[in-house]
């Protein structure tokens, strides 16, 4: 079904609420004296928003929006519902952020607000215009956030690194897709799909040109090796709070473009449910390859990482190759792993920035040497959950993490991709250990009487408790979310 324009409005109703608490967070900033409203304000409308789409879900009919340009299907709701909640605990880690207190309230949470409204729009997006606009608008609010902190030469030096690596990806990847819009004649994902279907083998080495350049874009946007480049040094120069939010959020929107440029426009779906790549591109094995690439450069390099900070983003870095298995295996169970993985990493990461804030608020530093003996320096608590969230992360059972990446090694071994199943094992290993030494250094390592001491208020203590909560209740019971994930796994093209 498509509608016309004005009809359309009433599918966009998520949009249409970040858009307005985005104006408004504007004019508010310039008649509110206590800026913590602000912040107040743009959780509000996250979830107002959130709940807009959870409602949604129930009865909506997958229809195109605005002449085609962007979809409304269970796909792109499942993922609103993720980047609302990485918005939401984003703001709320902000609240309590030392380092977001430097900044302009007004202008932090407008963009804060704007990134996301971005991130609905890269999963929505069934153009490659659409899709390129989206990504741009969520880079540009992202080099921003990232500069935040404007007396900070670490924070801006993060900036300028990402604005260049952002500059060169981006006009890679809009060169990428003239080269696939030249092939089929159109930017509709469901021409392009058309046109591959019927194209001829003389038009492979073309396309296979435009995905590789396209694929440059989307891989820098999930920090997938060799696109991730950026990001240690951004992560680390950032303020907490937002690089909690580009490891969790921006990934996720990177995904949902992947998913649906790759899937719904470049594949067919067969009558036994298994996807095939169209035009002889060959981009599963390229797929396969980044993802061997990325599991293994990311946790090689997060093995020699001091600053905590920079250990996740290079653990950010192998978890993205972990979630690009789910995409080589070309079925529909492969993407239902990489949406439930994305819900299950949510939890985790963001519980670990969280902790990671906690310990700098206390200490003003992110290194190993601020977490050694937190235990006993009142941070029982803080520490018991760090713990549990980077046992997660490796994958240990009875948490979130394992059954996330159970699914993906399922996935993959009823593919029968049994090297590729082996090589992801093989890096869950190593990652245990780089986790382990923070646990190690949290629990073991004795304090010397001269850290600060570390507890958790009320705020951020009750952020913590529910994402701690999560992710050992998820590995236990996780039937909700992967029933979600499963219907969303729903790509509409009309």
């Amino acid at each position: 079904m498509d509608l016309a324009p004005v009809e359309s409005l009433g599918y966009f109703v998520p949009e249409l609420i970040l858009g307005v608490a985005v104006i408004g967070t504007i004019l508010a900033d310039l008649l509110v004296r206590r800026k913590e409203v602000l912040a107040v304000a743009a959780l509000v409308a996250v979830v107002l928003s959130m709940l807009a789409s959870v409602l949604m879900l129930a009865d909506t009919p997958d229809t195109t929006l605005f002449n085609r340009m962007i979809v409304h299907d269970q796909f792109s709701l499942y993922f609103k519902i993720i980047f609302g909640l990485a918005a939401f605990a984003t703001i709320w880690m902000s609240m309590d952020s030392r380092e977001v207190d430097q900044v302009s309230q007004g202008e932090y949470y407008a963009l804060l607000l704007a990134s996301t409204l971005g991130m609905y729009f890269m999963a929505t997006s069934t153009n490659l215009l659409m899709s390129y606009l989206a990504l741009e608008f969520v880079s540009l609010t992202s080099y921003v956030l990232t500069g935040m902190l404007r007396n900070n030469r670490r924070s801006g030096e993060a900036s300028l690194k990402y604005l260049i690596y952002g500059g060169v990806a981006s006009g890679t990847m809009i060169y990428g897709m003239s080269w696939i819009f030249g092939l089929a004649g159109t930017m509709d994902y469901a021409g392009i799909n058309e046109a591959l279907t019927t194209s001829s083998p003389a038009s492979s080495l073309a396309l296979f040109i435009g995905v590789v350049l396209t694929l440059s874009g989307l891989g820098y946007k999930i920090a997938a090796v060799p696109f991730h480049m950026w990001a240690p040094d951004v992560y680390t120069g950032a303020p907490i709070p937002i690089t909690a939010f580009l490891s969790v959020g921006s990934k996720a929107a990177g995904f949902a473009l992947l998913l649906r440029f790759f899937y719904p426009a470049l594949s067919s779906l067969g009558d036994d449910g298994q996807w095939q790549a169209l035009g002889g591109a060959g981009w599963p094995q390229i797929i396969l390859v980044l993802s061997m690439l990325s599991m293994t450069i990311g946790n090689l390099a997060a093995l020699q990482q001091d600053n905590i900070k920079r250990l996740l983003a290079y653990s950010s870095v192998a978890h993205a190759g972990y979630m690009l298995m789910g995409l080589v295996v070309l079925s529909d169970e492969g993407l239902r792993s990489v949406l439930f993985y994305l819900v299950m990493y949510y939890m985790m990461n963001i519980g670990a920035f969280a902790i990671v804030m906690l310990v700098a608020n206390a200490t003003g530093r992110e290194d190993f040497d601020s977490f050694r003996g937190l235990a006993w320096r009142g941070g029982a608590l803080p520490a018991a959950a760090m713990a549990v969230f980077l046992f997660s992360l490796a994958g240990i059972p009875p948490f979130a993490g394992f059954i996330g990446k159970f699914y993906l090694f399922a996935a993959v071994i009823r593919a029968e991709m049994y090297t590729l199943a082996l090589v992801g094992a093989l890096n869950s290993v190593v990652s245990l250990y780089y986790y382990a030494r923070i646990v190690r250094a949290m629990f073991l390592d004795e304090p010397d009487g001269s850290e600060e001491t570390v507890s958790l208020d009320w705020s951020t203590g009750g952020l913590v408790a529910v994402l701690t909560v999560g992710t050992v209740v998820f590995g236990l019971y996780w039937t909700p979310v992967i029933g979600l994930a499963d219907r969303s796994v729903r790509f509409f093209l009309g």
